[in-house]
């Protein structure tokens, strides 16, 4: 069983054959429930009582909780919850994270967005938060949990199945009830479902807590930085983060509040052209770069320790679970890649940047734009297009092993940019559209299960982004799994999967508020030029590895022997 990934009802059977995997099955529904009403379904909500698009776009920066929780994930995994940790090291924070999704959720339905969108904003965000550190706990237990009965592969596998479950719950599913109840309703319906999933987690196992000085062991062991050195890195860092987080709320409160008589209204693009790249330089150059200073000073005598450092305390604990979310996974990251990092972070950064970038306007687009119903964007979006994602993921895995890891990113990092068309054709009425499914007798077909040209279109828009998007996903999964090392699994691969929604959420306000300004079709066909940059950094990472590769076999046995233990350590496959 170790080592293969069970499919369809196989899957499900490995569910329900031990206790761990079904529990995972229902982590996996409880993770993707919340991304999917937060990020997706809330908008159909925002865009049917007539909220604008680019205040749409602003809401979307809830999603920036997803794409920096690598910054706490440290304190998900090492803090116990007073009153909670009897119950487990993990359930406790999935427990308690569920109880607030939850009730965020009610609260959701409580509150009326179009006459209290700051309040809206704010609950929202406090389930988006409670999803992203519930996600990290999930994360944790699955990797806590694998063993022969239950192999990693077969745990993650459960994980996609249910998140996938998940989404056609909180999206189709979610959609259809919105047709024949209110969205308040609905809501409520939704917080329900997680009373039962807090029952499972309750019941689920857990693994013990390690002793603390084995969480810290290695800061306070000889050849580490000096406290006072990890201390002035921590600074910089910190502030840079602080900075970059400041000047986003101060904005988003700006933008949601209610605007003067006669005032311009703070714009969106204005603030994305001006404080966008700054911010990314924030979050992750200036932290790269000081990961890179903390590699130069631990190679000198006097910036390390020369005994072990026995002292303790708060204070020691807080900068030392910081110093390991935001310097530590990078520096080792740097050491091991050289100047290649910054590659590997350009590549991961621009990577499926078109989807992420007007995902949260997928719903006002079919509903109110192209005045598709509820019950047809459910099927279309969410069930119909699924299956394709799941399609694309499973083409994806099958080009990996066919064509090879670099080819297979490559056009993960093309083909998706260029669904974009596909919308912007939709969008002007679908003239390309309906003269391929002419040509290929797709109209025919649709008329022959009784659908019309009119859902076809659409069918045929979704079922190509959902498939290269799926293929660009598992592309992105394995790339970044083969590049984490195994001793910063956890945090390094929070930190990273967290930078490929970045630019996309930033960009959101901006897009929203082009969509309002231009209309859809040229704002899409201007999303699609992210291609071009996606691409050149995929080309330099396939270069830089390649070239990599080439050294260690030029250079001989005893190199390679070097590297393959280097690459043992690190957790990553040999070529």
């Amino acid at each position: 069983m170790a080592g293969q990934r069970p499919k369809g009802f196989k899957l499900l059977k490995a569910a329900l054959a031990t206790r761990k995997s079904a529990t995972m099955l229902a982590f996996g529904f409880s993770s993707g429930l919340p991304f999917a009403l937060l990020i997706g379904t809330l908008t159909a909500w925002l865009g049917e009582v007539g909220v604008k698009l680019a205040t749409i776009g602003i809401f979307s920066w809830i999603g920036l909780a997803y794409s920096f929780k690598f910054l706490w994930s440290p304190v998900v995994d090492r803090l116990q919850i007073p009153g909670l940790e009897r119950i487990g090291r993990r359930k406790s924070w999935i427990a308690l994270c569920q109880l607030i999704i939850g009730a965020c959720l009610a609260l959701l339905a409580l509150t009326n967005p179009a006459t209290s969108i700051g309040n809206f904003v704010l609950i929202a965000f406090a389930a988006a938060l409670a999803s992203a550190s519930h996600d990290i706990a999930i994360d944790a237990w699955r990797i806590d949990q694998a063993d022969e009965d239950a192999p990693i592969e077969v745990l993650s596998a459960l994980t996609q199945f249910g998140y996938r479950t998940a989404s056609i719950v909180g999206g189709a599913i979610a959609l259809v009830l919105a047709a024949r109840m209110s969205w308040p309703d609905v809501y409520l319906v939704m917080a329900a479902i997680f009373l039962v999933l807090l029952g499972i987690t309750l019941t689920a196992p857990d693994s013990p807590r390690p002793e603390r000085q084995k969480l810290y062991g290695a800061l306070a062991e000889p050849g580490a930085l000096k406290p006072g050195v990890r201390a002035l890195l921590l600074a910089i860092v910190g502030a840079s983060w602080l900075w970059a987080i400041v000047r986003l709320v101060t904005f988003a409160v700006s933008m949601l509040a209610p605007a003067a008589p006669g005032a311009t209204p703070p714009s969106v693009g204005d603030f994305t052209k001006t404080w966008g790249v700054l911010i990314i330089i924030a979050t992750v150059f200036v932290p790269l770069a000081v990961a890179a200073i903390a590699n130069r000073l631990a190679k000198s005598p006097d910036r390390v320790l020369a005994s072990p450092d026995p002292a303790h305390g708060p204070g020691r604990t807080v900068m030392n679970h910081l110093y390991s979310a935001l310097v530590d996974p990078l520096a080792e990251l740097s050491a091991r890649m050289g100047w290649g990092v910054l590659a590997a972070i350009g590549f991961i950064l621009t990577y499926a940047i078109c989807y992420n970038i007007w995902a949260s306007f997928a719903y006002p687009f079919y509903l109110d734009y192209m005045h598709y119903t509820k019950d047809e964007v459910a099927f279309a979006s969410k069930i119909f297009g699924i299956i394709m994602t799941m399609l694309g993921i499973s083409l994806g895995g099958y080009l990996f092993a066919k064509i090879g890891r670099f080819p297979t990113i490559l056009m993960g990092a093309i083909l998706p940019p260029l669904g974009n068309f596909l919308y912007a054709d939709l969008a002007d009425g679908a003239p390309m559209i309906d003269g391929f499914s002419h040509l290929v007798r797709l109209d025919a077909l649709a008329r022959a299960f009784g659908s019309d040209e009119r859902m076809m279109r659409l069918l045929i828009a979704i079922s190509y982004e959902n498939i290269t998007v799926g293929l660009a996903l598992t592309a992105f999964v394995a790339y970044v799994s083969s590049i984490v090392s195994k001793k910063y699994g956890a945090i390094q691969y929070a930190l990273l999967g967290s930078l490929l929604s970045l630019v996309g959420t930033l960009g959101r306000g901006a897009v929203g508020e082009a969509f309002d300004i231009y209309g859809y079709a040229p704002v899409f066909r201007w999303t699609a030029a992210t291609a071009l940059v996606s691409t050149v950094f995929v080309l330099l990472e396939w270069w830089r590895v390649t070239a990599q590769e080439r050294r260690a076999a030029d250079a001989g046995g005893d190199t390679d022997a070097r590297v393959a233990e280097a690459l043992a350590e690190s957790g990553q496959p040999a070529r």
